[in-house]
């Protein structure tokens, strides 16, 4: 079944990605990896954008695809296919909360 942006799952290694563009820049990255071009990759990791702030309100949280360290940098990306408006609003609270500019693939 495809999603809503006509992505399609993929697995490669032990990892289901969200579409064939996701895993195919794993497979890159991991080629970095192994170039020691980067360190530290790590996949899906969550970032607080609102706390739980009680009955009414939930909190909010942004995913990051990947990331990684270059000299020493980190680095978050995502790759994208599609622009959301939620993904838009993200990225701005991510530059506002945690002032970090999202690297986008």
């Amino acid at each position: 079944m495809r999603s809503k942006y006509n992505n399609k799952k993929t697995e490669v290694d032990v990892y289901i990605f969200d579409s064939k563009k996701e895993a195919k820049r794993y497979g890159v990255l991991k080629m970095m990896v192994l170039a020691n071009e980067i360190t530290n990759l790590r996949m899906q990791v969550k970032y607080e954008l609102l706390p739980n702030q009680g009955k009414g309100y939930s909190k909010a949280s942004y995913i990051a695809d990947f990331v990684y360290k270059v000299d020493g940098a980190e680095i978050v990306e995502d790759v994208k296919g599609m622009k959301t408006s939620i993904y838009q609003l993200k990225k701005k609270l991510m530059k506002f909360i945690h002032n970090i500019d999202i690297y986008e693939t």
